[in-house]
């Protein structure tokens, strides 16, 4: 990925994987727009970054659920298009599908689907015309084993992601799904699942996370998958009865 006065817009930029997107990209030299619905956890996240980096951290309050939300991401993109574009943010569901209201259901889909869909159709065009571009969707292992709505929506960000780098490689644009398993953020936390029982082997650190996925993202990958222990895992789900897949893949959504 190219470095000096280009920029990377990020959302869900805040916490998480979202943050060390964030923090790794600024350390790359990338001057940076940051996207969250807390205006207040975004000026920390912002002040922080000026202060360690001095570069140029700009801030947009959106809610991507929300058609102004996302036509405000939009509006920026077609402004001051970006070298890297991080579709990060997004939520869990707690409740099976059966018991979740429908209303919940429909924002988890705009969340995780149509927020990205439409971030990326107003990046690449600009990306395509100067013949540079990263894309990075951050979807899940979940994507490749039943798991509800949210393996649904995580199946999609895979698809789409290797459908667009094919497509798009060859003048420049390189898209990723990045695709993990546990990690240690707040996003279960605010999903409020039980996971003390998950085992220590399973759980991964935001840090490394970001860092295979960049690097897999400079590499024109167009799936990352970070850790050899998930790989194996996604490679296993691929031979495992779905019955059995869908087994022991539950907990939670």
């Amino acid at each position: 990925m190219a470095r000096g006065d280009e920029t990377a817009i990020v959302t869900g930029a805040t916490s998480g994987l979202g943050a060390q997107f964030a923090e790794q990209l600024a350390l790359r030299g990338f001057g940076l727009a940051l996207v969250a619905r807390n205006v207040a956890r975004l000026k920390d996240v912002q002040a922080n970054l000026i202060s360690r980096y001095a570069l140029p951290v700009e801030i947009l309050q959106a809610d991507l659920v929300t058609d102004d939300g996302i036509a405000a991401v939009e509006s920026r993109i077609a402004h001051r298009p970006p070298r890297v574009l991080v579709n990060n943010a997004g939520f869990g569901l707690r409740e099976p599908f059966d018991k979740a209201s429908i209303e919940a259901e429909e924002e988890h889909l705009d969340i995780h689907v149509r927020a990205p869909m439409r971030l990326m159709h107003a990046a690449l065009p600009p990306m395509l015309e100067r013949g540079a571009g990263n894309i990075i969707n951050v979807a899940s292992v979940a994507a490749f084993t039943p798991r509800g709505t949210y393996g649904a929506v995580k199946s999609w960000t895979v698809s789409m992601s290797r459908w667009a780098n094919n497509q798009y490689r060859d003048r420049g644009v390189h898209v990723t799904a990045v695709c993990p398993g546990f990690v240690r953020t707040e996003f279960h936390q605010r999903l409020g699942a039980g996971l003390d029982d998950v085992p220590s082997w399973m759980w991964l650190e935001a840090d490394a996370v970001v860092a295979t996925a960049l690097k897999d993202a400079g590499r024109g990958r167009a799936v990352s998958i970070p850790s050899a222990r998930y790989r194996a895992i996604v490679s296993a789900s691929r031979v495992v009865p779905a019955a059995l897949s869908q087994r022991l893949a539950a907990r939670g959504r």
